[in-house]
């Protein structure tokens, strides 16, 4: 993929992480194509630091990676003894203590949270393999839009492990129970036509026009007025938590805050 920040002055970048800022869209792209984009605790720390250093006039966040892959998942060199250079290598942190290891994987866990705050929107533009943390990262954000040449794959159970970077929650509320039990526990590959079918993307284009896909969406998504899109978001976000009485509720109560905010009566 081309670069889509290359003229831009970098907020950030570091650790295999580049923050560019754009009015109100920032993009976040990771740019170690040698090796996949695969990911370690320094990736994710930048990643966290990504997310505290988006100005407050960022509205639409984009998620990109150089390269052929999006993520290739887990740097393999986390589960050697020697671990990477200044970190704690997952056999230290599995026999240490168990609320450090909880701490631990908590603060890994950061830098996938910040991705659907209310007052942003997230896109993660993803081509050729996003597998493990890779697939958990495009699912961290709001919405996805995948190449023809994707390849979504969760291969924690096949290592003995279970996705604990947040994606769980997510990948079962796009394609439900039984298909998210199905594709973490074999690991196989989803591609471009089952994630756009299975609602895992929203759409699927040819890789040469991904870049021409995601800014068309993104300017669609700063046509609308930021306010209104923070409700509808907040509205749609905690809809499967509601009941429909409670959910009833909460539309009224948004409703008449952006009346009044309209009418110039607001708080």
């Amino acid at each position: 993929m081309a670069s889509l920040d290359k003229d831009l002055d970098p907020v950030l970048d570091q650790d295999g992480v580049r923050l560019t800022v754009d009015g109100a869209t920032a993009t976040v792209t990771l740019t170690n194509p040698a090796k996949r984009n695969a990911q370690s605790p320094a990736l994710w720390r930048a990643l966290t630091q990504a997310g505290r250093s988006l100005p407050g006039s960022v509205r639409v966040v984009v998620l990109r990676a150089e390269g052929q892959s999006f993520s290739a998942g887990l740097d393999r060199q986390a589960f050697t003894p020697e671990g990477f250079d200044g970190e704690p290598s997952f056999i230290d942190l599995a026999r240490g203590s168990a609320a450090e290891l909880d701490a631990t994987i908590a603060e890994y866990q950061e830098a996938f949270t910040w991705w659907r705050r209310s007052d942003i929107v997230s896109i993660a533009a993803v081509q050729g393999h996003a597998i493990g943390a890779g697939f958990q990262l495009a699912l961290a954000c709001d919405l996805r839009v995948v190449a023809d040449d994707v390849q979504f794959a969760m291969r924690e159970t096949s290592l003995g492990l279970v996705p604990d970077l947040t994606g769980t929650h997510p990948l079962v509320g796009l394609v439900g129970y039984a298909r998210a039990l199905e594709i973490c526990a074999t690991g196989r590959f989803v591609l471009a036509e089952e994630a756009e079918r299975t609602g895992l993307a929203n759409l699927a284009v040819p890789a040469e026009q991904l870049d021409a896909a995601v800014a068309d969406l993104s300017a669609a998504l700063l046509a609308a007025p930021r306010d209104a899109v923070i409700e509808t978001k907040a509205l749609l976000r905690g809809a499967q938590e509601r009941s429909y009485e409670e959910q009833r509720t909460a539309e009224r109560a948004a409703q008449a805050r952006r009346l009044r905010d309209l009418a110039g009566v607001g708080e």
